[in-house]
């Protein structure tokens, strides 16, 4: 007879699955020193375009299996988008967009910041950090006693530690099961290889 252990469970064929932490910061730490020179800024988007917004989303979020937006209903995501009480803001070099900040205030007394990421030309060049520290300077003076934020396995390996080191403390832990993206062709077939197909 098999002995049954209870600390796996299967993972359905064609389904993807992550550990996913939550995280909060209930002060405002110090901006962490950054870069000047890497000629890169963050702005407000107001009112992105559909198109916009979603290629950003697909560049920066593709390497890490990014994929509720792409399946959410344009109607839906463009009264989010519109939302006075939901903050876009992009990381430009060389005028084109490279880094996504997106915060939510829809909660009273929180702010989630709901993705946040840069393209891979950007990543370890030390500009999420300087989207981080932008971040942090946009959400507490509107009054926030959160900001939040959940990050899981399929992130880049140095995700959990860039938000631990950014003041951020976990409180949470899931598990997420989905969908593959790429069997259903909301993503290309060879991103994020480091995750296998099953």
């Amino acid at each position: 007879m098999q002995h049954q252990d209870n600390r796996f469970s299967a993972v359905p064929a064609g389904s993807i699955a992550a550990v996913v932490t939550v995280l909060e910061m209930r002060e405002r730490p110090a901006p962490r020193p950054q870069r000047a020179d890497g000629g890169w800024r963050v702005e407000p988007v107001e009112t992105p375009s559909l198109a916009f917004y979603l290629d950003l989303y697909r560049r920066v979020g593709a390497p890490h299996l990014w994929y509720s937006r792409l399946v959410m209903p344009q109607a839906e995501l463009a009264a989010i988008l519109a939302d006075p009480d939901v903050s876009l803001h992009a990381l430009f070099l060389d005028g084109r967009a490279e880094g996504i900040l997106e915060l939510d205030f829809r909660q009273k007394g929180a702010c989630e910041i709901v993705y946040f990421g840069v393209t891979p030309r950007l990543v370890g060049s030390g500009a999420a950090r300087v989207l981080m520290n932008r971040a942090l300077e946009l959400a507490f003076p509107r009054g926030v006693e959160r900001v939040w934020l959940h990050t899981n396995t399929l992130d880049h390996p140095r995700a959990l530690d860039f938000y631990l080191r950014s003041g951020f403390r976990p409180v949470e832990r899931r598990i997420e099961t989905a969908p593959d993206p790429r069997l259903s062709g909301l993503l290309p077939m060879d991103c994020a290889p480091q995750v296998p197909i099953l």
